[in-house]
């Protein structure tokens, strides 16, 4: 399987959603290279840290859409809820000891390209302007500085 690379057609014109995409597709192909290499520590420590920081992604844009009141909310946390479970569900099984990384690498990848074209898309045209705002405040204190901090330290932690 080759790597996945950013294509222009990927960013959502909001710069901190678009970085976390990036280091999404870098782990994701980090999950490839273990895979490829063999190495089931590699493999179990890219798969944690791949869970914990999509996770961390997903918790982060719920946040940044409650704050900009978008009215689609629901919906876009039960595909994010769908795909924490099924993402889990599979870390276990790897951690279980079973060869499914293949699996996860599928799953992420297809879901990555369709949850930022389509379900992504349709919040885009709605909340760029209210988010880019959100997420430009870099200012200590500022919602963007808390959010990274309260919902990625636990993935660096």
């Amino acid at each position: 399987m080759s790597h996945l690379t950013w294509s222009s057609e990927l960013d959502t014109g909001i710069s901190e959603i678009d970085q976390q995409h990036k280091q999404i597709m870098v782990l994701i192909n980090r999950l490839q290279d273990a895979r490829d290499s063999g190495d089931r520590e590699g493999i179990l420590a890219v798969v944690n840290d791949l869970v914990d920081y999509t996770v961390s992604h997903l918790d982060f844009e719920e946040s940044m859409l409650e704050k900009v009141q978008y009215e689609f909310l629901g919906g876009h946390k039960k595909v994010h809820t769908l795909l924490v479970r099924n993402v889990k569900g599979i870390q276990q099984r790897i951690q279980a000891g079973e060869d499914v990384v293949h699996e996860l690498h599928s799953l992420l990848h297809r879901w990555l390209f369709n949850h930022i074209l389509h379900d992504d898309a349709a919040y885009v045209r709605v909340v760029r302007p209210k988010a880019q705002e959100l997420v430009e405040d870099k200012a200590e204190g500022g919602w963007l500085s808390r959010a990274l901090g309260s919902f990625f330290r636990k993935a660096n932690a």
